[in-house]
C-alpha cells in the first residue's frame, strides 16, 4: 500500500500550494511586523514569536504579485528547516491534504528543466491541482543567508515601537 504524502494546503493568489507537514511548525494570524531597512521587497520584516525572532517573507510577492491583497484570512505559515525558522505570508492556509503518490506528477514532466526548481511535483486531488513546494528552494541560498542576517541584526536591537500592521 502506498503511503500518502501529507502537505499543508496554502492559497497564494488563485493557486493551491502544498508544503510538507513535517516542516510546518504552526499557522498564525498576521501580526504586526517590524520592517527591516534595505531588505528585498518580499521580505516584510521580522516578528517576535514567543521570544524567537522570525523573518517574514511574503510568498505572494515572492511569486510575483506586486500588490497582494491584505485581508483577515491572510496567514503566516511558520516553517522550520533545521535550526532556521521563517514565516511565509499566504492568502490563506487550509487543511492537511493527503495525496497518493500515484497522483503526483514529477516537476520535469510539467515544467522545463531548472525553471521552477522549488516545485517538487504537481499533485492531483479531487479535480484540483496542488503545486508541491520545496521551502529551501523557494529562497535561493543568498536569500536564506540574508534572512539569517536580518534575524541576527534585529535580535540585537532594542525593542522598537509597533511595526507595520498587516
Amino acid at each position: 500500500m502506498e503511503k500518502e504524502l501529507q502537505v499543508v494546503g496554502l492559497r497564494v493568489g488563485r493557486e493551491t500550494f502544498g508544503l510538507p507537514i513535517s516542516i510546518v511548525r504552526e499557522i498564525i494570524r498576521v501580526p504586526d511586523i517590524t520592517s527591516v531597512p534595505n531588505a528585498p521587497d518580499y521580505i516584510e520584516g521580522v516578528i517576535n514569536l514567543r521570544g524567537r525572532i522570525i523573518p517574514i517573507v511574503d510568498l505572494r510577492k515572492r511569486f510575483g504579485d506586486a500588490s497582494p491583497e491584505t485581508n483577515k484570512r491572510n496567514r503566516v505559515v511558520v516553517v522550520e528547516l533545521g535550526a532556521r525558522a521563517f514565516g511565509l505570508i499566504v492568502n490563506s492556509a487550509s487543511e492537511v491534504l493527503r495525496i497518493p503518490p500515484s497522483e503526483i506528477e514529477e516537476p520535469g514532466n510539467v515544467f522545463p528543466e531548472g525553471e521552477l526548481d522549488y516545485v517538487t511535483g504537481v499533485g492531483k486531488l479531487n479535480g484540483r491541482l496542488v503545486i508541491l513546494l520545496n521551502a529551501e528552494r523557494i529562497l535561493q541560498r543568498g536569500e536564506l543567508r540574508r534572512l539569517d542576517e536580518v534575524a541576527d541584526l534585529t535580535a540585537d536591537m532594542p525593542a522598537a515601537p509597533a511595526g507595520r500592521a498587516r
